[in-house]
């Protein structure tokens, strides 16, 4: 370590890195970034293949730089008229639960529907029903089942947590109660992953189904591993 000679001060570290994006907007939508953090480490998803980007807004989100409530209700507000609130980064928002539902409440005031897009095991986290949580506060939730079964559901989404393809599957339908739209998804194009089985799994909670593409969010291309 260099000596600093008395009466010098060294200047901190500057962060070079420009700051995360808590709003961002795609066509007529305005997505809100609240963390990075995921219970998930999909083989699929950019931000392992080393992509951040998204609609050249850079997400990526140390702890340290987490959005308050009062943050993300500026920066929503910023982008504008919108037709619909997105709780959606590249994290997983129900980590931050709590945060992401004082924001939707606040949010709602504007009339805009509020959308929550998660990977469902928020309840499994948290130990409680946090489908409950969303009464009154989102009109549409979107779950990643991205599997019709648990061992393809472990090999492409990798949880950190055991009986996570369950929990997701009791988070949706235990939406339903509370919800008043609910959508499983999957990414179309996986090995493997039957996406007419997915669909049929969707009917059988009666639920609505959307099948993604496989693509990066960034327009570039990227090898799933």
């Amino acid at each position: 370590m260099g000596m600093v000679r008395t009466g010098q001060v060294r200047s901190p570290a500057r962060d070079s890195r420009p700051p995360p994006a808590i709003a961002y907007r795609i066509g007529d939508r305005v997505y809100l970034n609240v963390t990075s953090r995921c219970t998930l480490r999909c083989r699929f998803c950019p931000k392992f293949q080393g992509l951040w980007t998204v609609a050249d807004r850079a997400l990526r989100m140390p702890i340290s730089r987490e959005p308050s409530v009062a943050e993300i209700i500026a920066a929503a507000r910023a982008q504008g008229p919108c037709v619909e609130y997105v709780f959606c980064g590249l994290g997983e928002p129900t980590l931050r639960i709590a945060t992401v539902l004082a924001a939707a409440s606040v949010l709602r005031a504007t009339g805009i529907p509020i959308r929550l897009n998660t990977d469902g095991l928020g309840s499994l986290v948290h130990g409680r029903n946090v489908a409950a949580e969303l009464d009154g506060l989102i009109d549409r939730v979107s779950i990643s089942l991205n599997a019709a079964d648990e061992a393809s559901y472990e090999r492409w989404c990798r949880p950190r947590r055991p009986d996570s393809y369950p929990a997701m599957l009791a988070f949706a339908a235990a939406c339903r109660d509370f919800v008043p739209k609910v959508t499983l998804s999957a990414v179309a194009g996986l090995a493997g992953v039957d996406i007419a089985a997915c669909a049929d799994i969707a009917a059988r909670l009666n639920v609505e189904f959307r099948a993604r593409p496989l693509e990066s969010t960034d327009g570039r291309s990227f090898r799933v591993r």
